[in-house]
């Protein structure tokens, strides 16, 4: 049996939590103590299906212009790259400078280092403040923030599913632009708050394993109501 190795920890900023990344051969994974795995190489068909349920319906404009909200292990970022053309650009917005590094050594591995794209570009730092700075900015917009609208480990991260955060994205996106949401599991609650915020709400449940494997994510995919 392939040992797990403790390999770097990070502390969540404005939180006590601290990230734990190991290696075990050539699988990674992140956890907090007591909550268990919050990604792993192994399972990231979620985290590509965000990507691809956005770009599929950009209708292959030019000069697209991208933004995920957290990088994770990069496969949300790996997915968009690998559908945009080559004028493209996709900034990712990631709160922990570890994790950062992390992608650019050994464990960007697994998603091929998309952050060696000279079409991707790096922001350190919480995804609000993009998110609040570029109004008609971005053709598309994933989010993909703690386990969703209510499982939060970072409080201030409850901006961006609330009334006032969903506005404020819903104006960062250009005309025929694209959100999608992923989340551990449905809520009905942040649904509800989506069409409130003028956005026409789509809702599919995917698997985090490409063979339909796993527990059941959910992505809500929504537009501006024209």
């Amino acid at each position: 049996m392939i040992p797990r190795v403790l390999i770097g920890t990070a502390i969540v900023p404005d939180t006590r939590s601290e990230l734990r990344l190991y290696q075990s051969g050539e699988l990674f994974s992140i956890k907090i103590p007591g909550r268990g795995d919050l990604m792993n190489s192994r399972a990231h068909g979620s985290e590509r299906a965000l990507a691809d349920l956005a770009t599929s319906r950009l209708a292959d404009r030019s000069q697209a212009r991208v933004l995920v909200g957290g990088l994770g292990m990069g496969f949300t970022l790996a997915a968009a790259l690998d559908a945009l053309g080559p004028d493209a650009e996709v900034v990712v917005a990631e709160l922990v400078p570890e994790v950062v590094d992390w992608n650019r050594g050994a464990m960007g591995t697994p998603s091929g280092h998309p952050l060696e794209d000279p079409r991707s570009r790096v922001y350190v730092g919480d995804v609000g403040t993009l998110i609040r700075a570029e109004p008609a900015g971005f053709d598309a917009i994933l989010l993909d923030v703690d386990n969703g609208p209510e499982a939060l480990i970072r409080r201030e991260n409850d901006w961006l599913y609330s009334p006032a955060g969903l506005q404020a994205t819903r104006a960062a996106l250009r005309p025929g632009g694209i959100l999608t949401v992923w989340s551990a599991g449905p809520d009905r609650r942040f649904s509800k708050r989506l069409a409130q915020a003028g956005l026409q709400v789509e809702e599919v449940t995917v698997r985090p394993h490409r063979a339909g494997k796993g527990p059941r994510h959910h992505i809500w995919i929504a537009q501006p109501l024209r």
